[in-house]
């Protein structure tokens, strides 16, 4: 998940990379290390969305800042997104979905400015509303406070004090990989946007009576069984049996 989103980001032309790491802090290193990616550790308590990214600043250096959720998969052009928050000389542009009218954490007014966040209207003009997808550029001048919520700390009394120059650019659409379902999705979505039926690595070994159905399998997985595997993703290592679907196998106990 880190390399698909490490490799967006550069695609976007943003250097540094910097990688917030706290929960198996180690493991996020070592992964940032073979990526080329710097590491900001919160190594006793969570800073918060806002902190974290203040605490990155002396890694990240000067300029406004592309941030962008670890645990999100989104098919909106980063760089394209990029040139409109330097178009608007925004202090902040939020990458969103659209939703129907009123839904979503986000209302916006024709030309894009930000008046609702959460369920707490700024201003009058909502004429678009969608959902925050945790992807956003932040301007250098947007002061950061050392622990706290981006969202709840910093955006929210920058415009409950009139700001008007938090914008939003539309994306089509995005996966949450923070939970099994969306790890799923997500998988499923990469092998259509492929046109793929599967994706089997290395080393795998699958019982011919088997079939595999929009399926991704890692190296050196082994698939037993008879009948169909389908609509399920199975880490490296792992075994998975047939009959199966709609499921993620890994090889832990």
């Amino acid at each position: 998940m880190l390399s698909h989103v490490v490799d967006r980001v550069r695609s976007a032309g943003c250097a540094p990379i910097v990688v917030n790491a706290h929960h198996h802090a180690s493991v996020v290193a070592k992964a940032c290390a073979e990526l080329g990616a710097l590491v900001s550790r919160e190594d006793e308590d969570l800073l918060g969305t806002a902190g974290g990214l203040s605490l990155a600043r002396s890694l990240l250096g000067e300029g406004d800042v592309l941030v962008h959720n670890g645990d999100v998969l989104a098919s909106a052009s980063l760089a394209e997104l990029l040139d409109a928050h330097e178009a608007r000389g925004a202090a902040a542009t939020l990458l969103v979905v659209q939703r129907e009218a009123g839904e979503g954490n986000v209302g916006w007014d024709d030309h894009g400015r930000v008046v609702r966040l959460r369920k707490e209207t700024f201003a009058e003009g909502e004429t678009s509303a969608g959902d925050f997808t945790g992807i956003h550029v932040v301007s250098e001048r947007v002061e950061l406070p050392p622990r706290g919520c981006m969202v709840g700390d910093v955006y929210m009394p920058r415009l409950r004090g009139k700001a008007a120059d938090l914008y939003v650019y539309s994306a089509s659409e995005f996966v949450d990989v923070g939970s099994p379902a969306g790890y799923l999705a997500a998988n499923l979505a990469w092998l259509e946007s492929h046109d793929l039926n599967a994706y089997v690595d290395d080393d795998v070994v699958i019982d011919p009576r088997v079939t595999v159905d929009h399926c991704v399998i890692g190296a050196g997985a082994t698939i037993e069984g008879e009948g169909v595997l389908a609509r399920s993703v199975v880490w490296p290592g792992a075994i998975a049996v047939a009959p199966l679907a709609d499921a993620i196998v890994t090889p832990r106990k």
